[in-house]
C-alpha cells in the first residue's frame, strides 16, 4: 500500500465516527488508534521473549526494565498478554482491557497516549458503542515495518493531520513541510561534509529541530545519512508545542530507536528544552508571519538581561511575526569551530530578508549573520509549495565553518521556476519540485558559481528549443541570426557587504519670514542653521562607497544649502532577493504592434464579411 491508499483506508473509519463525532473531532480518535496499531506491530514479533523475561525477572525479584528494551529490540515495550487483535475476543471487557493494555506500555510509550488524551476518547467510543468497531477497523491493518517502513509511516501520519487540519480550520503548516522541501535542505545541510557521507567512516553526529512537528525533517536527514553511510550515526533532538504532533514524533522517534527523552514538548522560544546544548546539524520550519505576544515577556526579558550571552542578542524583530526569533536561537545552538563547527536550514518567508529599515530589530539580526560571515545561501523556492500558503519561500543555509572559497560571500539561488504541477492540489500546495529540481539546486549550491538559464530566441522572439542552465563562465556568445540569447539568473555570488549600507539624515536650514536661516543661539548649537523638520530627508548609501562624494554628487546639485547630520547615521543590511534577479524585458516597437494591430483588424473584417454574405 503507497501512503495515500493506506491513510484513506484509515480515514474509512471516519465513517464509523459519524454522527456521533463532529468532523473536527475525528483526528482525536483516528492518530492515536494509528500509533496504536504501530506500536502493536512494531513489537509483535518480539512479545513472547518480553512476556518470559518479565515472568522470569519478577520470580527473582529483580527490575525487569532493562532487560525487557533488550528483549524489545526497540526503545519501549509492553507487558500485558493482550494486543489488538486479542483485545477483539472479549467484546462485553474492551473498554477495561484496552486501559489494561495502555498502561502495561513502558512510560515512554505511555506518554504518547496521554498527549493525545486517549482515555477520555476511549470513554466516549463506550458511550457510543463505537469502541469496538473503531478497535476492529485498526487490528485489521497491518501496519508491519516490513510491511509499511519508516517513512512511509511519516508520509501517512502527514497525510492524516493534513487533511484534519483542513476539516477543522486549522494551520496544516504548523505541523508539518513538504517532504521534497526537507530533501532539498538535508541534501544543502551535507553536501559540503565528505567525511559524514563517506560510506564506512563510523562518525557521530546530532541534529536539532525546534520546531519539529511529526518528526519529518528528522526522519528524511537520518534516511538521507543512513543510504549514503550506514556506518554513520545521527542523534536526533527536537522540540515541537503542539500536543499530538509531539505525540506522533516521539511514537516515530520510539520506533527508530532513537532516545525519546531528546524530544521536549513546549514552547521554544520561552522555554528552551535544550538549554546549554551545542547541535552539529539543525533544521526548522517555523511557524511564517504568527506573532510572539504570548511569549514576549520572557524573549524580551532574555534579550535584555542576557545580551549575547542569551539567544536573542543581535535585536528583536516586530511582534506580529517571530521567524527571525527561531533564527536567533538556531545561532545560538551552534558548536563552536574549535569543535567541528555546524551548519543549519531554515525555512523563512521574505520579510526576514528585507523587513525593518537600518537599526531595527530585523535589520540588527541581518546584520549579525552578513557581518559574522555565517550566511552560505539563500534559496528562493516555488510559490503554492506549502499546504497551508501560497506566498514565496525562502531556505536560508547558515554555517560557522565555511569553506575557503566562500568566505566573505553569499551565494543567492532564484530557484522559483524549478516546479512541476501536482496531479492533485493538497490545500494551497499546487506545485512540487521533483528529484531532478532537487538535484539541479544541490548542484548549483555544491558547485558555488554563477549560472543562468539561457534560451535562443528568433527575430519573431520565439524560442528555438529548451531553456539552457548553464554557468556564466560557459554562455554561449553566438546568438541565432536575426535572433537574441534570452538570459535569466538562477545564481548569483554577493560580497557580505554588498547587501549593507548607511542610512544618512539630510537637513536643509529653517528659513523664517524673509527666508533667512534661523541659527541657533545656545549651546553647541549656537550660530549653527536650524534643521527643517519638514524638509528633512533620507538617503542609503552603499557600504564601500564614500560618503562625502555621493553627497556631492546626488543631494547637493538639487539641495545646495544641505548637510549631513553625522549622529543620525545608521549602518543597515536588506537581501533585494528578487531585485537580484529582475531581467528587464524591453517592450515590442510601435512597428511591430502596429503590424499585429492591422493583422488582427483584417482578420475581424473577414470574418464580419462572411457573417453577412
Amino acid at each position: 500500500m503507497n501512503h495515500q491508499a493506506l491513510s484513506s483506508f484509515i480515514w474509512s473509519v471516519a465513517d464509523l465516527l459519524r454522527g456521533d463525532y463532529k468532523q473536527s473531532e475525528y483526528g482525536r480518535v483516528i492518530l492515536p488508534f494509528t500509533v496504536l496499531r504501530r506500536l502493536d506491530c512494531v513489537l509483535e514479533a518480539t512479545k513472547p521473549a518480553v512476556l518470559a523475561e518479565k515472568a522470569a525477572k519478577d520470580k527473582a525479584g529483580l527490575n525487569a526494565e532493562p532487560f525487557l528494551l533488550r528483549r524489545s529490540g526497540t526503545s519501549f515495550f509492553n507487558t500485558s498478554q493482550l494486543d489488538l487483535v486479542k483485545l477483539l475476543g472479549d467484546q462485553d471487557h474492551i473498554r477495561q482491557n484496552l486501559y489494561a493494555y495502555i498502561q502495561a506500555f513502558s512510560p515512554a510509550a505511555r506518554d504518547i497516549f496521554e498527549r493525545f488524551d486517549f482515555f477520555t476518547q476511549v470513554e466516549r467510543l463506550a458511550k457510543a458503542n463505537l469502541l469496538y468497531l473503531v478497535t476492529e477497523k485498526f487490528a485489521n491493518i497491518d501496519l508491519h515495518p516490513n510491511v509499511v517502513d519508516n517513512a512511509s509511516m511519516g508520509a501517512v501520519f502527514e497525510e492524516l493531520i493534513r487533511k484534519f487540519a483542513e476539516i477543522s480550520n486549522e494551520t496544516a503548516g504548523e505541523h508539518f513541510t513538504p517532504r521534497e522541501v526537507i530533501r532539498l535542505m538535508v541534501n544543502l545541510l551535507f553536501i559540503e561534509d565528505d567525511d559524514v557521507l563517506t560510506p564506512g567512516n563510523a562518525v557521530v553526529r546530532t541534529i536539532y529541530d525546534p520546531t519539529a512537528g511529526t518528526g519529518g525533517m528528522l526522519s528524511v536527514a537520518g534516511e538521507y545519512l543512513l543510504e549514503h553511510n550506514p556506518q554513520a550515526r545521527l542523534t536526533m533532538y527536537g522540540q515541537e508545542l503542539n500536543d499530538e504532533s509531539y505525540a506522533i514524533c516521539k511514537a516515530d522517534m520510539l520506533i527508530k530507536g532513537q532516545a525519546v527523552e531528546n524530544i521536549i514538548v513546549g514552547n521554544t522560544l520561552s522555554e528552551d528544552g535544550h538549554g546549554g546544548r551545542k547541535f552539529d546539524y539543525m533544521l526548522s520550519n517555523p511557524p511564517f508571519g504568527v506573532e510572539w505576544k504570548k511569549v514576549e515577556k520572557a524573549v524580551r526579558q532574555e534579550h535584555e538581561n542576557k545580551g549575547f550571552d542569551g539567544r536573542f542578542g543581535p535585536g528583536l524583530p516586530r511582534v506580529s511575526d517571530g521567524s527571525m526569533l527561531f533564527l536567533m536561537h538556531l545561532l545560538s545552538k551552534m558548536r563552536p569551530v574549535k569543535d567541528g563547527g555546524s551548519r543549519f536550514g531554515i525555512v523563512l518567508n521574505g520579510s526576514p530578508l528585507f523587513t525593518g529599515g537600518a537599526g531595527s530589530g530585523e535589520s540588527e539580526i541581518r546584520r549579525y549573520v552578513l557581518e559574522n560571515d555565517l550566511v552560505e545561501a539563500i534559496v528562493g523556492l516555488p510559490t503554492d509549495m506549502f499546504y497551508n500558503t501560497g506566498i514565496a519561500t525562502y531556505v536560508w543555509i547558515l554555517s560557522n565553518k565555511k569553506p575557503a572559497t566562500r568566505k566573505g560571500k553569499v551565494q543567492l539561488i532564484d530557484a522559483s521556476s524549478f516546479w512541476q504541477k501536482m496531479r492533485k492540489s493538497l490545500g494551497s500546495k499546487r506545485k512540487e519540485m521533483s528529484d531532478e529540481h532537487i538535484a539541479t539546486v544541490t548542484r548549483l549550491f555544491g558547485g558555488f558559481a554563477e549560472a543562468e538559464m539561457v534560451a535562443f530566441v528568433d527575430a519573431a522572439g520565439q524560442p528555438l528549443g529548451e531553456p539552457q542552465l548553464v554557468t556564466t563562465a560557459d554562455l554561449p556568445t553566438a546568438a541565432p541570426e536575426g535572433g537574441r540569447l534570452k538570459r535569466v539568473p538562477i545564481s548569483r555570488v554577493f560580497n557580505n557587504e554588498a547587501f549593507g549600507y548607511t542610512t544618512i539624515t539630510v537637513e536643509r536650514p529653517l528659513r523664517d519670514e524673509a527666508g533667512k536661516a534661523v541659527l541657533g543661539v545656545k549651546g553647541k548649537q549656537k550660530g549653527k542653521p536650524q534643521p527643517d523638520s519638514a524638509l528633512r530627508d533620507t538617503e542609503n548609501v552603499t557600504l564601500g562607497e564614500d560618503i562625502a562624494a555621493y553627497f556631492k554628487r546626488e543631494v547637493l546639485p538639487h539641495a545646495p544649502d544641505a548637510w549631513i547630520d553625522e549622529e543620525k547615521s545608521k549602518v543597515g543590511y536588506e537581501i533585494p532577493f528578487n531585485r537580484h534577479f529582475y531581467v528587464f524585458e524591453p517592450p515590442r516597437s510601435l512597428h511591430v504592434i502596429d503590424e499585429e494591430l492591422k493583422t488582427v483588424t483584417a482578420s475581424i473584417m473577414k470574418m464580419l464579411e462572411e457573417l453577412t454574405e
